[in-house]
């Protein structure tokens, strides 16, 4: 049902990356609220490739750009493909501030990541630490890459005016994730993981880490209101942490994610392998403020959505990255 009266109402949006798991969801609630909404995928522009993000807004002609393309994975693919991982988000992001720019577009959102963070930051996680250390190795490339982004925005909009919001959402998850081994995050992992162990009748799951690191999970559809919200209102050019305001152990989401799916079995810690950065958990209150924003799904429901979700659609969710 389409809002006629809505801010979006007429105007035409780009949202690259918006045939991705967040970035449907976007598109979705864009449309919803009267938008027209031009959501290329790479076949039809290449980001990376210099002049495809100029020829894409020039030719659309959007008055806004939501920027959620990326080079994604959790861990694993951190460890195997960190130059993939850098480079091409970081030409994604610099093809398209500047393209946004000379097209003349209103205001441009920018997805950061919550992996910019240093390794070592006080918990809840404020935005004004985001410049005090490097971030976890693992997460490293993709988060640097983030981070230079934010820096060009904050200088286009300084020397041109140029308009941004920078939000920095937490863990996503919820149905539509992506839950091929090569670029799984920890949610998916461990529900393909505990339904195929309770499929074949397995007495245990091996889990990587030791589980006491912690997360801040944010359901994708609380996500997407949240940035589709930074997009109406005067943001400024300071990044903007969406999150849910709970820190969710390792262990506590791998239990959850087993009497989900109706694994019985044991969870068998390797600490061997990673845990990722120790804790993480934002403080949202300026994007509360700012955005009257306010994450709403508790994990529970949102996990049993997306085992629900991943469970009628596992063909699509296991399907390899294009």
């Amino acid at each position: 049902m389409r809002s006629p009266g809505s801010y979006w109402s007429g105007r035409t949006v780009v949202v690259t990356g918006g045939n991705g798991f967040l970035g449907r969801k976007v598109v979705q609630r864009l449309r919803d609220a009267g938008a027209t909404v031009v959501a290329p995928r790479r076949t039809e522009a290449d980001l990376t490739r210099t002049g495809a993000a100029h020829e894409l807004l020039h030719g659309t002609k959007p008055t806004h750009v939501f920027h959620l393309a990326a080079r994604v994975g959790g861990i694993g693919y951190n460890q195997v493909a960190p130059a993939q991982l850098y480079l091409d988000n970081l030409l994604m992001g610099t093809h398209t501030i500047e393209a946004a720019r000379s097209a003349g577009v209103d205001k441009t959102v920018i997805l950061g990541t919550v992996c910019s963070y240093p390794k070592f930051t006080p918990v809840p996680f404020r935005e004004e630490s985001l410049w005090d250390g490097y971030p976890e190795e693992t997460n490293a490339p993709y988060g640097v890459a983030k981070k230079a982004l934010l820096v060009h925005a904050q200088v286009n909009a300084a020397q041109y005016g140029q308009r941004f919001a920078f939000v920095i959402p937490t863990n996503l998850y919820g149905p539509g994730d992506k839950f091929h081994e090569s670029v799984s995050h920890v949610i998916p992992a461990l529900i393909k993981k505990c339904t195929e162990a309770r499929e074949r009748g397995d007495a245990a799951v091996s889990v990587w880490g030791t589980g006491t690191a912690s997360r801040d999970y944010l359901f994708a559809d609380d996500a997407a209101a949240g940035i589709v919200r930074a997009g109406e209102v005067d943001t400024g050019a300071e990044p903007l942490n969406l999150g849910n305001n709970r820190e969710v152990t390792i262990r506590e989401t791998a239990e959850t994610i087993a009497r989900a799916t109706g694994f019985a079995g044991e969870l068998a810690w390797d600490p061997s392998k990673p845990d990722g950065q120790p804790r993480r958990r934002v403080d949202a209150a300026r994007a509360e403020r700012l955005l009257g924003w306010r994450a709403t799904t508790p994990f529970d429901e949102g996990i049993r959505a997306t085992v629900e979700w991943y469970l009628a659609n596992r063909a699509e969710a296991e399907a390899p990255p294009a």
